[in-house]
């Protein structure tokens, strides 16, 4: 072969390489992309019947990838700064009291598998986990007119709330087709023990509360004037009067979804004071701790960090006692079991809903309220006839008790009134027995709280074989108000 054609040969073999490398590159940048848009149209999502939040992995194009990451201990903030920066990553912000745990935003354009697989190398990292999303499905309000229309004829043993007649949790007259006595016995624990106090605090870990409400605003807790305001680290001074929002790092909490605002009413709505509703404590002071926005929607992120904050005032002194939390999802995030587990290490009993899908918590788990935690009380929800409701999960290992759930007449924004459904509504039912029974027994210990809690309940053959205790929950058995006395014979309140 003359040296001519050698090199023809030779050039042309170049070029097939050249394109056959060209070629195979982009079928790798066609596969990842392929990739990249299947996790972000898949992600993670459970959706319910009524109200509980879904969680997502996907995120907008346009956002930095939010990851958790546990240090291991002895890594210092000093170190752990360098180390985001050296990563292209900023410091969100550090749980000084979630142990070791730090919220991290890329700056360097990578998706948020790619910056878990990042830390997940580090030698001081335990772990790290994407900042999933959570999000409320839309409740699902019943009639609002037919519930105004037996609005004034409460029990005669009742409190003088208007709307009292209809709240069957409470008081179940058989109204609307309810069955006689299916409620909490709410007034024999009244009558009998207490009706509340305002030196318990119960936090509301939701979208916050409209603390102007005319039926809450009483109870609503304020920072004492003794108390310094919440200081961190990473994120200042923040005037915490009202409580705390995660969403925008300041002190206001205000409800603009309503979600909270109906699980605040049914915990504390102002009792006996001639207006709306009666909550199952007349007196009490709520906490709002805003994590999920407008729309519904939050994070894991910012879940830990109203815990974090509710922690740090639980050390400073706040009598508080109680996280109820009417969410959840499928996803199992560590960094939210640790930030529950160490609230539960400050004496705080977490009392969650079980969910609303109809599923088996113990075969498909529902998250906060499936985690193993000493300090965890999931809830099912029951209608009107001590049947469990169609929505409910339940968990013969996993769901603990049941409370009230479907048609729920509670405060709602505007100085409102509405009817709504869900565990999401059970759930904020056991949250207030548990603060009746702080108002009767402060020092009570969370694990004697929960015991009684678990010991309280009437046994009710439709939950046989399908939660641990069996039973609805008893408020006057819970405060140790006798019980075999019908409340009908009751005298009237002091």
């Amino acid at each position: 072969m003359n040296r001519q054609n050698f090199l023809g040969h030779l050039a042309l073999a170049l070029t097939i390489i050249l394109v056959a490398a060209f070629a195979g590159q982009m079928r790798r940048w066609h596969k990842e992309r392929a990739t990249r848009g299947e996790k972000e149209e898949v992600g993670i999502e459970f959706r319910v019947d009524e109200d509980a939040p879904a969680v997502h992995e996907e995120r907008d194009d346009d956002a930095r990838a939010e990851v958790i990451v546990r240090f291991r201990p002895g890594t210092s903030p000093e170190q752990v700064e360098r180390l985001a920066a050296r990563l292209g990553d900023r410091v969100q912000d550090q749980y000084e009291y979630v142990r070791g745990y730090v919220a991290i935003e890329d700056e360097d354009g990578l998706d948020v598998q790619s910056v878990v697989n990042e830390y997940m190398m580090q030698e001081e990292v335990e772990y790290a986990e994407p900042n999933f999303q959570i999000e409320l499905d839309p409740l699902e309000a019943d009639d609002a007119e037919e519930a105004q229309d037996s609005l004034n004829h409460p029990p005669t043993s009742a409190p003088n709330d208007p709307l009292l007649g209809e709240q069957w949790a409470l008081i179940n007259t058989g109204q609307r087709e309810g069955k006689t006595k299916a409620d909490i016995n709410a007034l024999q624990a009244w009558l009998q023990k207490t009706t509340g106090s305002e030196k318990i605090v119960v936090a509301v870990l939701d979208s916050g509360v409209d603390y102007t409400h005319r039926d809450l605003m009483g109870n609503m807790w304020l920072r004492p004037a003794s108390l310094a305001p919440y200081r961190d680290a990473q994120l200042g001074t923040i005037d915490d009067q009202h409580g705390y929002n995660a969403v925008e790092n300041n002190g206001d909490p205000m409800d603009d979804n309503g979600h909270g605002t109906h699980c605040a009413g049914i915990i504390g709505a102002e009792g006996n004071n001639g207006e709306g509703i009666a909550g199952v404590n007349w007196k009490v002071q709520i906490m709002p701790l805003k994590f999920l926005g407008a729309g519904g929607s939050g994070t894991t992120k910012d879940a830990i960090e109203a815990i974090n904050y509710a922690i740090e005032r639980r050390k400073a002194g706040v009598n508080l006692r109680i996280i109820s939390a009417s969410w959840g999802s499928t996803q199992r995030s560590r960094g939210l079991e640790d930030a529950i587990r160490r609230a539960g290490e400050e004496g705080i009993l977490f009392v969650a809903a079980a969910g609303n899908s109809s599923v088996n918590n113990d075969r498909s788990p529902h998250f906060p309220s499936s985690y193993p935690l000493p300090n965890v009380l999931s809830v099912a929800a029951l209608d009107r006839r001590d049947e469990l409701a169609s929505f409910s999960n339940y968990g013969l290992k996993s769901v603990h008790i049941a409370a009230p759930g479907k048609e729920i007449l509670s405060t709602w924004l505007d100085g409102d009134y509405e009817e709504h459904s869900g565990t999401s509504m059970a759930t904020p039912v056991v949250s207030g027995v548990a603060a009746l029974m702080l108002a009767s027994e402060p020092g009570l210990s969370m694990e004697k709280l929960r015991e009684r809690l678990l010991g309280s309940v009437d046994k009710l053959d439709s939950l046989n074989g399908k939660i641990a205790t069996g039973g609805r929950i008893n408020a006057a058995r819970a405060v140790g108000a006798q019980t075999e006395s019908s409340w009908y014979e009751m005298g009237t309140l002091p």
